[in-house]
């Protein structure tokens, strides 16, 4: 009999959304991130998107940035300009990585997350060097709050 842990391709998606996590527990190859910690930044992938190295980890994981949307590299100048400005402010730094434990996974298996250094929240940054807009509806790796759903003005 295959374990869960088996079928799950570590390599791709090293995070465990929080319904997999509710599911299967921590059941994991690797410890699975739910709060902050520090790390070196040591690819920046675009505008919004990092690889990051830490201690507790023997591989390179990517991070996307939870609050921001940045131009992809295939729309041209804008979106090289928005990886070379984030790589300037980040490239072989150590980090802050500040976790929602409520919101850590994307849809494509990507950890979330906002970074801090020196002080400065870069995606703020990213936002106001004009470089990337605010995405404030991003909740992707949410859990549904089931209490406050509603179908046709009756709660369920």
């Amino acid at each position: 009999m295959m374990a869960w842990g088996d079928e799950h391709d570590w390599k791709k998606y090293p995070e465990l959304t929080n319904a997999e996590i509710e599911e299967y527990g921590f059941d994991s190859l690797h410890e699975q991130i739910t709060q902050d910690f520090l790390a070196v930044v040591v690819k920046v992938h675009d505008g919004d998107t990092v690889t990051l190295r830490c201690d507790f980890r023997d591989f390179d994981f990517p991070l996307r940035l939870a609050s921001i949307d940045a131009p992809e590299l295939c729309t041209g100048v804008r979106g090289g300009d928005a990886r070379d400005y984030l790589s300037g402010l980040l490239l072989n730094e150590e980090v802050c990585v500040r976790i929602d434990r409520f919101n850590r996974v994307e849809k494509w298996g990507r950890l979330l997350g906002e970074i801090e250094v020196g002080g400065i929240l870069v995606s703020e940054e990213m936002v106001n060097a004009g470089h990337a807009t605010p995405f404030n509806i991003r909740r992707e790796g949410e859990l549904e709050d089931f209490d406050s759903m509603s179908v046709k003005g009756k709660w369920f």
